[in-house]
């Protein structure tokens, strides 16, 4: 019915047309609810071209890159496009002093130097299908919401297993609309990926986080990675003899670049957008959630930069982790201050007000909504305070390193206790955990991690309320006289989790009897206390009070589609393939500020500041602006440009996306959205959200003419 509902208004509203620039679509049903309008913008291809299950199509070059961006394919060969900041764990990983490719980039100039990546995969889709009568099979309107997720559940466990059944495919179903309609992916999971050319980070993480999230852009944000098969082109985990992975089909890579007004459209997966919730729920997240995180990470920002700054081996070993906390944390300022701007809280409760009109008016509307709203504010009241305390305890009591790596422990613990354990089974855990050990010293400076211990444990033990605090951080506090610098002191100095020559001595020849040294242990002590009240206290009551909103939600959405029968619904990011449209285009955010649609070469000379890490140009990148020697990647006005903004609606997870132009040829790599726009997750205002793209010429620029690796660009099929 609802599909039915949005065919109709597609094809008998006009004023839709031409004006989408909002909205995540789902690819299965371009054909029905999107193709006319994107052709009326601009389009020249079809929605079978774009999605089709009966023919190789744009979206056979599609993936899941790692856990949470996405990735094309542009090469017969599986070589495999990014962003940079995508990739970035990968070439840390391989970084050293010795050779430091975040500095100073990497490039492999034949197939035996490209770098393997334990643990990275890429998923391709090979499917998807509407489930929501199987998925439902059983379900009735007056059945508990426990009964109702019991009968899905049995129900979704069968559609994966029937879909996968003598296959190497993998399926998940998630539900849209929540919960109203549900999906099948099946995919296609590749776990030998290797990094084939990644640039320097003054190329592919210029402006670093000053200009993250930010107009204009100047930033080489991409990495290269290979995809490797099998010789039957099967996945297979990482073998010299597998081979690269033969595509169903790649991306033409198109050197015409964009004028403004020009049709473009993202193919990837976002991550989570909420655009349909109730104003209690934005209010919370203004209000009380992101103040708490933005405080937070703020304060761990200023350590990490105050310690990497001084020291060329730390900013190596916390780039990653310095670049993950700022990113969520300057999108949550801006994410504020665009909610705000936008009165997004006035204007649902201006909405909510129409809607207990529109219930009141019928006797039928009162019978399935009535309370609804008053539902919620219950719901939320009770979410308020718990996200309150949720967040410090996530940010603050267990956002200290030491503590997240402590947590690996407990299955060893608890296994050591057991009578019956086989030490057989205790090795195992052992041989494991000195693994993690390893990999979590070669980056950790207990210096840096107890500066935040003090700056944020300081907090939680001041914002959060003494009877709601675990036992064991007072009792540690009182008797280091509560002064926070010498708790740390006392903690860090007697711990194995912070000296990996201590770790290491206790899991040398560790026995079954030696767990009490591991429970006595100040951070796992500390950290077990703390875990204990998130885990027992305030997790279940979140997770009961999600699902309250969650039900609520699922009648909510039903009744916002029932009461707009002439809005065109499109459901919120959930990490599964979309495509979203509009135009390349300018925007104004404030008086008199008026931001161009691209920017060039020279901005980045412009930027140049070499006392500023992230503004430092590359001798090389200076010589060739100079000489202007772009080759065959410059535009027709004489520059080179670097990157473009389009009113296309992305999110987290968009990061790497394909954007392609008219003719389905790549043009660019989505990696970011301006700080106008960020709000984008909740409210989107087509003036001021931009979805910002690396222009595909300084990709293939930076490969080519800088780096020397032109080789790439020759298996690539170029679109003169």
């Amino acid at each position: 019915m609802i599909k039915s509902i949005l065919i109709s208004i597609v094809l008998l509203i006009p004023g839709l047309l031409a004006q989408a620039d909002e909205g995540m679509w789902i690819p299965m049903y371009l054909g029905e609810l999107n193709e006319a309008e994107m052709q009326a913008m601009g389009m020249n291809i079809t929605a079978e071209d774009i999605y089709s299950e009966n023919q190789s199509s744009l979206k056979d070059a599609i993936v899941i890159f790692g856990r949470g961006c996405t990735g094309g394919v542009v090469s017969d060969e599986g070589l495999l496009l990014t962003n940079h900041h995508c990739g970035y764990g990968q070439i840390q990983a391989h970084s050293s002093l010795e050779h430091d490719y975040l500095t100073d980039g990497f490039w492999a100039m034949d197939r035996s130097e490209e770098l393997s990546n334990p643990g990275l995969s890429v998923t391709f889709l090979v499917r998807m299908e509407e489930v929501t009568a199987k998925v439902l099979e059983g379900v009735t309107d007056d059945m508990t919401e426990t009964d109702r997720h019991r009968i899905t559940g049995e129900n979704i466990d069968k559609i994966k297993e029937e879909a996968i059944k003598d296959t190497h495919y993998e399926a998940v179903v998630k539900p849209f609309f929540y919960g109203n309609r549900y999906f099948l992916f099946v995919n296609e999971v590749f776990k030998d990926v290797r990094l084939v050319g990644a640039p320097p980070s003054n190329i592919g993480k210029f402006g670093g986080d000053t200009d993250n999230w930010v107009w204009p852009r100047h930033t080489g944000d991409f990495s290269v990675f290979r995809i490797y098969a099998d010789s039957n082109n099967i996945p297979a985990t990482y073998s010299e003899n597998n081979v690269p992975y033969k595509p169903k089909r790649h991306f033409n890579v198109s050197l015409h670049g964009v004028d403004e007004g020009d049709f473009t459209f993202v193919f990837g997966y976002p991550g989570s957008t909420e655009s349909y919730i109730p104003s209690p729920a934005v209010e919370m997240l203004v209000e009380v959630v992101n103040p708490i995180r933005i405080g937070l990470r703020g304060k761990k920002i200023d350590i990490y930069k105050n310690y990497m700054n001084s020291d060329p081996g730390v900013r190596i070993q916390y780039a990653a982790k310095q670049a993950g906390v700022s990113n969520g944390w300057k999108k949550w300022i801006g994410e504020n201050r665009g909610i705000r701007r936008l009165n997004t809280i006035e204007n649902k409760q201006k909405f909510e007000a129409g809607f207990k009109e529109w219930v009141q008016a019928s006797e039928q509307r009162k019978e399935k909504y009535e309370g609804l709203l008053t539902a919620f504010d219950d719901v939320y009241d009770q979410l308020k305070d718990l996200n309150y305390k949720i967040t410090y305890y996530r940010e603050a009591g267990l956002g200290i390193e030491a503590f997240r790596f402590a947590r690996r422990f407990d299955n060893l613990v608890e296994a050591s206790k057991i009578k019956d354990t086989e030490q057989e089974t205790i090795d195992q855990l052992v041989e494991k955990l000195k693994s993690s050990a390893s990999s979590f010293f070669a980056d950790y400076q207990p210096e840096i991690d107890e500066a935040v211990f003090v700056a944020l444990i300081s907090e939680f033990g001041t914002k959060i309320n003494a009877s709601d605090q675990p036992g064991e951080l007072r009792a540690m506090l009182k008797k280091a006289g509560g002064n926070y610098s010498e708790l740390a002191a006392d903690i860090f100095n007697d711990s194995y989790f912070t000296s990996e020559e201590e770790m290491m001595k206790l899991l040398d020849g560790y026995k079954k009897s030696q767990y009490k040294k591991i429970e006595k242990d100040p951070v796992y002590s500390l950290t077990k206390g703390l875990a204990a009240i998130y885990n027992t206290s305030l997790l279940p009551l979140k997770k009961y009070l999600d699902s309250e909103s969650d039900s609520l939600m699922r009648v909510y959405m039903t009744a916002q589609m029932e009461m707009q029968e002439n809005k065109l619904f499109y459901p919120d990011a959930n990490f599964t393939l979309r495509v979203t449209y509009g135009n390349v285009n300018g925007y104004n955010p404030d008086d008199a500020v008026n931001f161009n649609y691209f920017t060039t070469l020279e901005g980045i000379m412009e930027k140049e500041n070499p006392d500023i890490y992230d503004y430092v140009v590359e001798d090389k990148l200076k010589e060739l602006y100079k000489d202007k020697d772009y080759g065959r990647y410059g535009d027709a006005d004489g520059s080179l440009h670097t990157c473009f903004i389009a009113t296309n609606h992305t999110s987290g997870g968009n990061s790497g996306s394909p954007v392609m132009d008219a003719d389905g040829n790549l043009i660019g790599l989505n990696f970011d959205r301006c700080w106008e726009g960020t709000m984008s997750d909740i409210d989107y205002d087509m003036t001021q959200c931009r979805n910002i793209t690396l222009d595909i010429r300084y990709c293939l620029f930076i490969i080519d003419k800088f780096a020397g690796a032109g080789h790439l660009v020759d298996e690539m099929t170029i679109v003169e």
